[in-house]
Protein backbone atom coordinates (compact mmCIF):
# COMPACT_ATOMS: atom_id res chain seq x y z
CA UNK A 1 0.00 0.00 0.00
CA UNK A 2 1.52 3.04 -1.06
CA UNK A 3 1.17 6.49 0.37
CA UNK A 4 -0.55 7.72 -2.49
CA UNK A 5 -2.76 4.79 -3.07
CA UNK A 6 -3.52 5.06 0.78
CA UNK A 7 -4.45 8.48 0.76
CA UNK A 8 -6.15 8.81 -2.76
CA UNK A 9 -8.17 5.81 -1.05
CA UNK A 10 -9.19 7.58 1.70
CA UNK A 11 -9.98 10.55 0.17
CA UNK A 12 -12.41 8.02 -1.98
CA UNK A 13 -14.29 6.84 1.23
CA UNK A 14 -14.91 9.87 2.86
CA UNK A 15 -12.22 9.52 5.79
CA UNK A 16 -11.07 13.41 7.05
CA UNK A 17 -8.61 11.57 9.29
CA UNK A 18 -6.18 9.18 9.37
CA UNK A 19 -3.51 7.41 11.10
CA UNK A 20 -0.74 4.56 10.28
CA UNK A 21 -0.31 2.05 12.96
CA UNK A 22 2.18 -0.11 11.70
CA UNK A 23 3.51 -3.08 14.01
CA UNK A 24 5.81 -1.65 17.12
CA UNK A 25 7.04 0.86 14.66
CA UNK A 26 6.96 4.19 13.38
CA UNK A 27 9.38 3.72 10.62
CA UNK A 28 7.09 4.57 7.90
CA UNK A 29 4.47 7.49 8.81
CA UNK A 30 7.06 9.92 8.05
CA UNK A 31 6.31 9.55 4.11
CA UNK A 32 2.63 8.88 5.07
CA UNK A 33 2.42 12.06 6.36
CA UNK A 34 3.74 13.93 3.63
CA UNK A 35 1.43 11.89 1.04
CA UNK A 36 -1.20 13.00 3.67
CA UNK A 37 -0.79 16.94 3.29
CA UNK A 38 -0.73 16.56 -0.63
CA UNK A 39 -4.21 14.63 -0.18
CA UNK A 40 -5.23 17.12 2.37
CA UNK A 41 -6.17 14.53 4.50
CA UNK A 42 -5.22 15.06 8.39
CA UNK A 43 -2.80 12.42 9.88
CA UNK A 44 -1.60 11.27 12.75
CA UNK A 45 1.45 9.17 13.28
CA UNK A 46 0.72 5.92 15.13
CA UNK A 47 1.70 2.56 16.44
CA UNK A 48 0.35 -0.58 17.35
CA UNK A 49 2.50 -1.71 20.51
CA UNK A 50 2.49 -4.97 21.42
CA UNK A 51 2.99 -5.75 25.07
CA UNK A 52 4.68 -8.10 27.03
CA UNK A 53 1.10 -10.13 27.38
CA UNK A 54 0.71 -10.09 24.16
CA UNK A 55 -2.23 -7.27 23.73
CA UNK A 56 -2.27 -5.04 21.28
CA UNK A 57 -2.12 -1.32 22.37
CA UNK A 58 -2.75 1.50 20.15
CA UNK A 59 -0.61 5.08 20.70
CA UNK A 60 -1.45 8.41 18.53
CA UNK A 61 0.65 11.61 17.99
CA UNK A 62 -0.24 14.45 16.12
CA UNK A 63 3.23 15.87 16.99
CA UNK A 64 6.25 13.64 14.73
CA UNK A 65 8.66 14.93 17.62
CA UNK A 66 7.51 13.19 20.73
CA UNK A 67 6.13 10.16 18.33
CA UNK A 68 9.20 9.89 17.27
CA UNK A 69 11.41 9.79 20.21
CA UNK A 70 8.89 7.41 21.68
CA UNK A 71 9.24 5.20 18.57
CA UNK A 72 13.04 5.15 19.65
CA UNK A 73 12.09 4.09 23.37
CA UNK A 74 9.65 1.38 21.78
CA UNK A 75 12.22 0.13 19.55
CA UNK A 76 14.73 0.06 22.44
CA UNK A 77 12.31 -2.37 24.48
CA UNK A 78 11.68 -5.10 21.78
CA UNK A 79 14.28 -8.45 22.10
CA UNK A 80 16.95 -8.11 20.03
CA UNK A 81 15.95 -10.78 17.61
CA UNK A 82 16.13 -10.76 13.69
CA UNK A 83 13.26 -10.95 11.60
CA UNK A 84 13.15 -14.25 9.76
CA UNK A 85 12.43 -12.98 5.93
CA UNK A 86 11.84 -16.03 4.47
CA UNK A 87 8.92 -16.79 7.00
CA UNK A 88 7.95 -13.58 8.35
CA UNK A 89 8.60 -11.45 5.08
CA UNK A 90 10.08 -8.78 4.53
CA UNK A 91 9.92 -5.41 6.88
CA UNK A 92 10.56 -2.77 4.39
CA UNK A 93 11.27 1.16 5.13
CA UNK A 94 9.72 2.88 2.29
CA UNK A 95 10.19 6.27 0.39
CA UNK A 96 7.26 8.92 -0.73
CA UNK A 97 7.47 6.25 -4.11
CA UNK A 98 7.28 3.96 -2.02
CA UNK A 99 10.78 2.52 -3.29
CA UNK A 100 12.23 0.61 -0.50
CA UNK A 101 14.87 2.75 0.77
CA UNK A 102 16.25 -0.26 3.85
CA UNK A 103 14.73 -3.33 5.35
CA UNK A 104 14.42 -3.60 8.85
CA UNK A 105 16.25 -6.74 10.45
CA UNK A 106 14.64 -6.52 14.10
CA UNK A 107 11.74 -8.68 14.31
CA UNK A 108 8.80 -6.02 14.95
CA UNK A 109 6.67 -8.94 15.47
CA UNK A 110 8.04 -9.81 18.89
CA UNK A 111 6.54 -8.46 22.16
CA UNK A 112 7.91 -5.33 23.68
CA UNK A 113 9.25 -5.89 27.19
CA UNK A 114 6.96 -3.37 28.67
CA UNK A 115 3.50 -4.69 30.44
CA UNK A 116 0.05 -3.27 29.59
CA UNK A 117 0.16 -0.57 32.06
CA UNK A 118 3.87 0.24 31.72
CA UNK A 119 2.71 0.54 27.62
CA UNK A 120 -0.44 2.86 28.43
CA UNK A 121 1.69 5.03 30.86
CA UNK A 122 4.49 5.42 28.45
CA UNK A 123 2.47 6.60 25.54
CA UNK A 124 0.20 8.90 28.09
CA UNK A 125 3.51 10.48 29.58
CA UNK A 126 4.55 11.83 26.42
CA UNK A 127 1.54 13.52 25.43
CA UNK A 128 0.46 10.11 23.17
CA UNK A 129 -3.65 9.09 23.14
CA UNK A 130 -3.44 5.32 24.08
CA UNK A 131 -6.10 2.54 23.80
CA UNK A 132 -6.13 -0.83 23.59
CA UNK A 133 -6.87 -1.85 19.72
CA UNK A 134 -10.05 -4.55 19.41
CA UNK A 135 -10.94 -5.65 22.53
CA UNK A 136 -13.90 -7.28 21.47
CA UNK A 137 -11.02 -9.88 19.40
CA UNK A 138 -10.34 -13.36 20.64
CA UNK A 139 -6.77 -12.61 20.13
CA UNK A 140 -4.27 -10.22 20.73
CA UNK A 141 -7.08 -7.99 23.26
CA UNK A 142 -7.03 -6.95 26.62
CA UNK A 143 -9.63 -8.77 27.74
CA UNK A 144 -8.70 -12.16 25.59
CA UNK A 145 -5.50 -12.15 27.58
CA UNK A 146 -6.12 -10.85 30.91
CA UNK A 147 -10.15 -11.29 30.96
CA UNK A 148 -10.72 -8.10 31.90
CA UNK A 149 -9.65 -4.51 31.62
CA UNK A 150 -7.66 -3.23 34.36
CA UNK A 151 -9.25 -0.41 36.39
CA UNK A 152 -5.95 1.19 37.92
CA UNK A 153 -5.13 3.12 34.92
CA UNK A 154 -6.83 5.65 33.34
CA UNK A 155 -8.26 4.95 30.20
CA UNK A 156 -9.93 7.26 27.42
CA UNK A 157 -11.66 4.80 25.21
CA UNK A 158 -10.75 1.45 23.98
CA UNK A 159 -10.85 0.80 20.38
CA UNK A 160 -13.49 -2.34 18.64
CA UNK A 161 -12.89 -4.55 15.64
CA UNK A 162 -13.53 -2.87 11.97
CA UNK A 163 -17.08 -4.67 11.35
CA UNK A 164 -17.84 -4.95 14.99
CA UNK A 165 -22.00 -3.35 15.86
CA UNK A 166 -21.15 -0.83 18.89
CA UNK A 167 -24.32 -1.91 20.20
CA UNK A 168 -23.70 -5.76 20.57
CA UNK A 169 -20.60 -5.00 21.79
CA UNK A 170 -21.50 -3.23 24.49
CA UNK A 171 -23.95 -6.41 25.36
CA UNK A 172 -21.58 -9.37 25.01
CA UNK A 173 -18.79 -7.41 26.92
CA UNK A 174 -20.40 -5.69 30.07
CA UNK A 175 -17.49 -4.42 31.79
CA UNK A 176 -17.50 -1.33 28.51
CA UNK A 177 -20.33 0.17 29.62
CA UNK A 178 -18.42 3.15 31.28
CA UNK A 179 -15.71 3.50 27.91
CA UNK A 180 -16.21 5.49 24.70
CA UNK A 181 -15.47 3.15 22.25
CA UNK A 182 -13.34 3.95 18.71
CA UNK A 183 -13.69 2.01 15.79
CA UNK A 184 -11.21 2.20 12.84
CA UNK A 185 -10.12 0.07 10.01
CA UNK A 186 -7.16 -1.63 10.92
CA UNK A 187 -6.32 -2.14 7.15
CA UNK A 188 -3.69 -4.45 5.65
CA UNK A 189 -5.20 -3.92 2.65
CA UNK A 190 -6.74 -0.89 0.53
CA UNK A 191 -10.03 -2.41 -0.03
CA UNK A 192 -10.04 -2.36 3.95
CA UNK A 193 -9.57 1.22 4.09
CA UNK A 194 -12.82 2.84 5.39
CA UNK A 195 -14.15 -0.41 6.95
CA UNK A 196 -14.70 0.71 10.22
CA UNK A 197 -14.60 4.34 11.56
CA UNK A 198 -15.33 6.99 14.29
CA UNK A 199 -16.80 10.16 13.76
CA UNK A 200 -15.00 12.34 15.75
CA UNK A 201 -16.69 16.05 16.26
CA UNK A 202 -13.53 18.35 17.12
CA UNK A 203 -12.44 21.83 16.13
CA UNK A 204 -9.19 20.37 15.25
CA UNK A 205 -7.58 17.15 14.84
CA UNK A 206 -5.10 17.02 17.88
CA UNK A 207 -4.82 14.42 20.79
CA UNK A 208 -5.63 17.49 23.19
CA UNK A 209 -9.23 17.59 21.28
CA UNK A 210 -10.17 13.72 21.04
CA UNK A 211 -9.33 13.56 24.87
CA UNK A 212 -12.15 16.49 25.30
CA UNK A 213 -14.56 14.51 23.11
CA UNK A 214 -14.31 11.88 25.44
CA UNK A 215 -15.41 13.35 28.10
CA UNK A 216 -18.06 15.27 25.79
CA UNK A 217 -16.50 18.61 26.47
CA UNK A 218 -17.11 21.81 25.13
CA UNK A 219 -19.41 20.25 22.44
CA UNK A 220 -17.17 17.74 21.48
CA UNK A 221 -17.62 14.05 21.16
CA UNK A 222 -17.37 10.37 19.85
CA UNK A 223 -20.48 8.67 17.30
CA UNK A 224 -20.02 5.10 16.44
CA UNK A 225 -21.64 4.11 13.32
CA UNK A 226 -24.37 2.44 15.10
Amino acid sequence: MSPSSVMQTAKNKGLDLIAITDHNSMANCGVYAKAARDYKLDFWYGVEVQTAEEIHVLALFDDPEPALEFDKELYNSLLPIENDPEFFGDQVVIDSKANIVRFEKRALINSSIWTFDEAIKKIQSVGGFAFPAHVDAQTYSVIAQLGFIPTNISLPAVGISAKAKPQMVRQNFPQLKNYNLIQNSDAHYLKDIGSGYTDFYLEKPTVAELKMACKNEKGRKIKNKN
